[in-house]
């Protein structure tokens, strides 16, 4: 094919197009579409090397732009060309051994296979696809070279994205196990203390205590060690909730009665706190109980803690694949730039006091995690709260 000045590609638009989008995905989707004015293919693959294994390449985007575009489940798509190139690090012109009529065009591609270099080596391969021909020309090579290149720069720019992208994930969780730390370090000094300060009165020799001087500091001494307990009980069941060790005991359970149980032992804690519940045709779904109602308990306690004298409306509805349950509250609300970490461990929201660990919501979304479940949170500022729990109906049972 000869192309006329007007068929000449405009590199300037070209490196722009790739360049100035920041979805990779769409800037190809753009790109493909307009090479075939000035570059004749019918198939175009992308291939990047997987894990830096010079071996292993990876088809990341495909596109069937001509013939065969009916058939492209069943074509060529050139892993061969592209492991070739991958492995010699030229590029690698494949033609058939005989030439194809035209109704069997299918049968014969014109592989074009264009390593994509970067000072850093080959990170993948550009392979272009002619059914039936005709062969590549020298001129078509480079224009095919020059678009090789662009698709190399975008793609280094894409992992230099994805490791920032990491490096600042990694830093934001080494800034929170230090938070972690000094928090735990509190938290685990505050109980001892007591519990220490407490006891060593108790023991002194050179005094006696009456007896409702001694219940009182023996019951400070009880309530804090359960906190000490609880707390250490986070800590063991975070860690292995991550590692997937904690046994879950799955059986037949109402969420309507589990609502019940955790909703009756939370008022005797909180006996200020008004619940109101909400429960429309409930399921029976294979579940730990004593699990969903831990995630249940956690949610009405930080309600009572984060936004006091404010009610919490429960609410369970059945949706076309799964069971939601609804935990709403009309407090102060939590500001957007926190509702992508509320799940985070160690994670804890700026204003709301030192207390908590930052493993509470962990742990709660972790156990519905492995119920296959989701859990999502909804906020605004100066209106309210709202935690999703949806549990898929696969795990519910007739009732």
């Amino acid at each position: 094919m000869t192309m006329t000045n007007k068929q000449k590609p405009d590199y300037v638009v070209i490196a722009e197009s790739i360049v100035h989008n920041a979805d990779w995905k769409q800037a190809l989707d753009i790109l493909t579409a307009s090479l075939r004015s000035f570059f004749l293919f019918d198939n175009m693959a992308l291939y990047l090397v997987e894990d830096d294994r010079i071996n292993l390449v990876e088809i990341v985007y495909a596109r069937a732009m001509g013939r065969g575009k009916s058939a492209e489940a069943d074509l060529d798509w050139g892993l061969e060309v592209a492991t070739s190139v991958t492995n010699n690090g030229e590029i690698l012109i494949k033609t058939p051994d005989s030439t194809a009529s035209r109704d069997q065009r299918l049968s014969f591609p014109y592989f074009l296979g264009l390593p994509l270099r970067t000072p850093h080596g080959i990170i993948g391969v550009l392979v272009f696809t002619r059914f039936g021909g005709p062969t590549y020309t020298d001129e078509q090579i480079s224009d095919a070279r020059f678009l090789a290149a662009q698709f190399a720069s975008m793609f280094e720019r894409k992992q230099l994205y994805e490791q920032v992208s990491a490096l600042q994930d990694a830093r934001r969780q080494i800034n929170l196990q230090e938070d972690f730390i000094a928090t735990i370090s509190h938290e685990l000094r505050t109980p001892l203390g007591f519990i220490k300060g407490y006891s060593t009165t108790l023991l002194r020799p050179d005094t006696n205590w009456d007896e409702e001087t001694r219940r009182e500091f023996l019951t400070i001494i009880d309530e804090e060690a359960d906190h000490l307990t609880s707390l250490i009980g986070h800590m063991l069941e975070s860690a292995r909730l991550q590692s997937k060790t904690l046994a879950m005991n799955f059986q037949p359970v109402r969420l309507d009665a589990l609502l019940r149980d955790s909703i009756a032992r939370i008022q005797a804690r909180y006996k200020d706190l008004k619940i109101t519940s909400e429960v429309q045709s409930p399921l029976q779904i294979l579940a730990d109980g004593v699990r969903l109602i831990q995630v249940f308990d956690n949610l009405f306690s930080n309600a009572a803690k984060y936004a006091p004298n404010s009610p919490v409306h429960v609410r369970v509805s059945l949706n076309e694949n799964f069971q939601r349950i609804e935990f709403i509250d009309k407090g102060p609300g939590i500001a957007p730039e926190h509702l992508p970490y509320i799940f985070d461990k160690f994670y804890r929201v700026p204003g709301y006091g030192t207390s908590g660990s930052g493993l509470g919501l962990f742990i709660c979304g972790q156990i519905v995690k492995a119920h296959n479940g989701v859990m999502s949170v909804q906020s605004e500022v100066g209106v309210g709260t709202t935690f999703i729990i949806d549990l898929p109906l696969e795990s519910s049972v007739d009732r």
